[in-house]
């Protein structure tokens, strides 16, 4: 089982970024993904969740209307697009899976977890 998250790198405010996280070793139709992110010196910060069979997301209020969750369960591929990246987005963010998970706390104890890939946001 594997996570490997790329695309992250040094973006200036309001720019876009997207990341992906290609899964290998189970198929994602019945898994909850999420993206979460831990800038420096703070704790993990649950910023997006899609339920299995991709009937629901839920986002942060730090991150709604801004990032968009997505999957592609023929290419086992969860992405993240961020548009209108500010300053304060600059972290490691994390993609994640969990068997069956419902995700509407945007807890960050998934049992599979990528890697990172750091975001840099200049002002």
């Amino acid at each position: 089982v594997q996570l490997q998250a790329s695309g992250g790198g040094l973006v200036q405010s309001g720019g876009s970024l997207r990341l992906s996280c290609a899964v290998t070793g189970f198929s994602l139709e019945s898994y909850g993904i999420g993206w979460f992110r831990q800038a420096a010196g703070k704790g993990r910060e649950g910023i997006a969740c899609n339920e299995p069979r991709n009937l629901i997301s839920h986002y942060a209020d730090s991150v709604k209307d801004r990032f968009t969750i997505s999957r592609d369960n023929d290419r086992n591929t969860i992405y993240l697009q961020m548009n209108s990246l500010k300053p304060e987005d600059t972290a490691v963010y994390y993609c994640a899976t969990d068997f069956w998970r419902r995700c509407s706390s945007l807890a960050t104890d998934f049992a599979q977890v990528g890697q990172g890939t750091l975001v840099t946001v200049s002002s």
